[in-house]
């Protein structure tokens, strides 16, 4: 197993989480710096207190409120004692008024071995029962905001054949090479600042950009998808709400209004093609099944979702963990092009930025031991998988050379394995690759503002510092 030589502390199976050995930060708190602050200077670390398993809940948004390293901690104590919990669903109804009624509860899912067997059997477990969130979503929330994730075969197989076929190598080649371009431009516009909002000028604007670019939207309808998506994908927060909308009504709302930009635009495609993803969508024909327009609006709300937000929270996770883990960043900036694939896949462990997908399952069953009935909700919880310490060598120490690293960040093995894993990989090590080229000294400088979100681990705003730096002579 190739391993990196780490300064950086580690966690053993007795500490809670973040409480490392062997290493001080600033001042005179014997711990190191962790993941629930920047760094010491910024947030001190205090102890975490034992955690009762029946205190858990993981319904309640307070518990998604909580610092990382509390959070993680009742992840600890749920895989070691009650690792297939169950919970009551939350109780949506006081928050909107299209909230369906409560269902009789979920499982979670929180050791690595279940969430990967529970993938690999969507005969057992299925998606189309009531989506993939923990409520059974109505059927036109439904094909807005999980389209082909919230499918089974043969319907799932037919969308995923199509939109594979659409991602010729060719145009694979021509996106991963615009990718370097946006980059670059963003980097451009900030690098004489000497500081910015890391998630707002770098992060969320990169794979917003390219997914634009990727399917032929100019650049004055970036500012619209922009808001639509942080609507759906924020589940509520009030950052991206109006005072007084029901989160609910926010998000179809914005799911309409994505939808029909993307109606009007193959629209427009059909009577005028041109060499963008639209245009291929619109045209792949698998044995005389096309997308449906309606499968098309889907598959771009779901671009936009899952593609936008996994990639920018990894990227944002990823300078939070190279400004917290300063011997990490000096590996990967003495051999960017070495260290990126294990690199890479460390970001999306650790940032873990999707929480969980639901599945459903349909008929008696046991896993790890316990009977499951037909019509069960279990949740995988992708986060603590990855923090499961029989799989994972220290878990909670961030290490750029972790080989082998199966992490289930993209999700586990399975018919729903992401997609866009590989374009994925692709921007995080672009971006990071540019950062540590031309702001070489670029590292967060402040606490992140995280999303109050059950099903995002995101980053809403993270300031960083760096040395001012002339932008890139006009090409």
């Amino acid at each position: 197993m190739r391993r990196s030589a780490r300064t950086a502390a580690s966690v053993g199976p007795g500490d809670p989480p973040g409480a490392a050995r062997g290493a001080r930060s600033a001042g005179t708190d014997p711990e190191p710096n962790l993941r629930c602050c920047v760094v010491a200077r910024v947030c001190p670390v205090t102890h975490v207190p034992t955690v009762n398993v029946d205190d858990i809940d993981l319904s309640d948004m307070a518990f998604w409120a909580l610092p990382w390293r509390e959070r993680e901690r009742a992840f600890a104590v749920l895989r070691a004692e009650r690792p297939l919990a169950r919970f009551d669903e939350p109780d949506l109804s006081a928050t909107s008024s299209l909230a369906p009624p409560r269902g009789r509860g979920y499982r979670a899912v929180t050791r690595h071995a279940d969430v990967t067997e529970v993938s690999r059997h969507p005969e057992l477990y299925c998606s189309s029962k009531g989506a993939i969130s923990i409520i059974d979503l109505p059927e036109e929330m439904i094909e807005f905001f999980a389209g082909m994730i919230s499918t089974d075969n043969p319907r799932h197989a037919r969308l995923r054949r199509i939109v594979s076929a659409a991602f010729s190598p060719r145009r694979i080649n021509a996106v991963e090479a615009g990718i370097e371009e946006v980059a670059g431009r963003l980097i451009d516009r900030v690098a004489g600042l000497g500081e910015c909002d890391f998630v707002t000028e770098l992060s969320a604007p990169l794979s917003l950009e390219i997914i634009c670019d990727m399917m032929g939207l100019p650049p004055t309808e970036h500012a619209t998808v922009f808001r639509c998506s942080n609507i759906i994908a924020s589940s509520g927060d009030s950052e991206y709400l109006e005072p007084g909308d029901d989160p609910l009504e926010a998000m179809l709302s914005a799911g309409y209004e994505l939808a029909d930009l993307l109606t009007k635009l193959s629209a427009f495609r059909r009577k005028h093609p041109t060499d963008d993803l639209t245009t291929a969508l619109i045209s792949t024909n698998i044995d005389g099944e096309a997308l449906t327009p309606a499968e098309l609006a889907s598959f771009f709300i779901l671009l936009l979702t899952a593609g936008n937000e996994t990639t920018r929270n990894s990227i944002s996770h990823g300078l939070l963990a190279l400004t917290e883990f300063p011997d990490q960043r000096a590996i990967w900036q003495a051999d960017p092009l070495g260290v990126a694939a294990t690199g890479v896949d460390e970001i999306v462990r650790w940032a873990s930025p999707v929480n969980w997908m639901r599945r459903t399952v349909t008929e008696d069953t046991v896993l790890s031991g316990e009977e499951l009935s037909a019509g069960d909700k279990v949740l995988l919880f992708y986060g603590s998988a990855n923090r499961d310490e029989t799989v994972f060598e220290d878990p909670y120490t961030f290490d750029v050379l972790r080989n082998p690293n199966p992490h289930v960040g993209f999700g586990a093995a399975g018919p729903h394995f992401c997609l866009g894993a590989h374009l994925a990989r692709r921007e995080i090590d672009v971006m990071l690759r540019e950062l540590l080229l031309r702001l070489p000294d670029i590292e967060a400088s402040g606490e992140p503002e995280h999303a109050v979100s059950r099903f995002v681990n995101g980053i809403k705003h993270l300031p960083c510092t760096f040395t001012p730096t002339a932008p890139r002579p006009a090409r």
